[in-house]
């Protein structure tokens, strides 16, 4: 794509203007993007459809998709799986040709189809009455390349003028798209690394070692067992798809029910239910029901495959911790400590000893009955603490 001349006034120039100035206080992309559209349209520009494509870090997706059409005032957004260059809708498409290359791609939707390019994706726009396309690149720092596309129902397509205003158009959005989209990266890393709780309090400032607040919670701890036997004997790619498999069946009922996962460690996890939410030690037994169900949905899987079942332990207490930033001058962890974690971690590896899958202390066992059904284990020397503690097993 030849850069456009700056200097040379085109239809697009407020639009341009608008993005320089106007959307500091637009948080979202999407949102930017529908607006830049309409405003476009309104500066004589005939489009009728636009696409932006953005490539993202984030564990399921490879990116995501915004797609407006003229009468939408908000953008429609589609996320894209990491396999999609290997179906059709890529092969062949026009973010398979940026992808190889290109710097534009054109297409003239009026003539005839068996002269111009084959894709699904041009006869569907030939349908809708489309008569011109255009996609080009956008181009990031370092490299970093993204797709926005523009179609037209215009007899005869986009004329020179158009197409100079959009081009006009591609270097302000590019800057005003990156901060949006490396904002987004940012929230998604640290969402997926420390939790969405943590990751809102990281990105709000929380940043300095040493400092915390107490918060009152429900503590979880769950590991599973033998697994030093297992990663001896499995195959590692084995290994880790059965620690996936396994972190997915707990994980997903506790974040579904108000939990936050602050750690993986190993083949353990940690999560907290904070007591500030209604119920945060009722959600947290409920999700230790549907972390059962999944175990258990897996271990038929993996019985399919010849695997040993997989067997774990939970140990669940109740108290105040102290949630912030600890660690090095250079390298710090968001999460919690205190008596608290320590005896939830007791409790867990006694689970084994007492052959009980999940054990609960006394004082979180009194916040939760009589609505679950408990079983008395008795008092337990629990190591670390002078006193033996009561304990409940959980059987739900």
């Amino acid at each position: 794509m030849n850069a456009p001349d700056n200097n040379a006034p085109t239809q697009a120039d407020g639009v341009v203007d608008w993005l320089t100035n106007g959307t500091r206080d637009q948080r979202f992309i999407d949102d930017i993007f529908a607006q830049m559209c309409i405003r476009l349209q309104q500066a004589g520009i005939p489009l009728k459809r636009s696409t932006l494509h953005v490539l993202i870090h984030h564990p399921q997706w490879l990116g995501a998709r915004f797609m407006w059409s003229d009468g939408m005032r908000e953008a429609e957004i589609a996320r894209v799986d990491y396999d999609v260059r290997e179906r059709s809708e890529y092969i062949g498409s026009p973010a398979n040709e940026m992808q190889d290359g290109a710097t534009e791609v054109r297409e003239n939707l009026e003539r005839d189809p068996s002269l111009g390019r084959k894709h699904a994706l041009y006869d569907e726009m030939r349908e809708k009455g489309l008569t011109d396309y255009v996609a080009w690149p956008l181009y990031h720092t370092l490299g970093k390349r993204h797709l926005i596309t523009f179609a037209t129902d215009r007899p005869g397509g986009f004329d020179h003028a158009h197409i100079a205003a959009l081009k006009k158009v591609l270097p302000v959005l590019s800057l005003v798209s990156e901060i949006r989209i490396k904002n987004r990266l940012a929230r998604t890393l640290l969402e997926t690394y420390v939790g969405s709780h943590a990751g809102e309090l990281i990105l709000a400032g929380a940043t300095r070692r040493g400092t915390g607040t107490t918060v009152r919670a429900a503590i979880m701890i769950c590991d599973l067992r033998d697994f030093t036997k297992i990663s001896d004997n499995w195959p590692r790619d084995d290994v880790i798809d059965l620690l996936n498999d396994y972190f997915d069946a707990m994980s997903e009922p506790i974040a579904r029910h108000g939990g936050e996962i602050l750690k993986f460690i190993g083949d353990g996890l940690l999560a907290i239910f904070p007591l500030q939410a209604p119920g945060a030690c009722a959600n947290l037994l409920h999700a230790v029901t549907e972390a059962r169900q999944a175990m258990a949905a897996l271990n038929e899987r993996n019985k399919a495959t010849s695997r040993a079942p997989l067997n774990y332990g939970i140990g669940v207490h109740v108290g105040d911790v102290m949630y912030g930033n600890i660690g090095s001058t250079s390298r710090l962890d968001f999460t919690v400590i205190g008596p608290a974690v320590n005896m939830a971690s007791r409790l867990e590896a006694l689970t084994k000893k007492l052959g009980r899958t999940v054990l609960l202390s006394r004082d979180f066992a009194e916040l939760v009955e009589p609505k679950f059904e408990l079983e008395h284990v008795g008092k337990h020397e629990v190591r670390g603490f002078s006193d033996p503690i009561e304990l409940f097993a959980y059987p739900g």
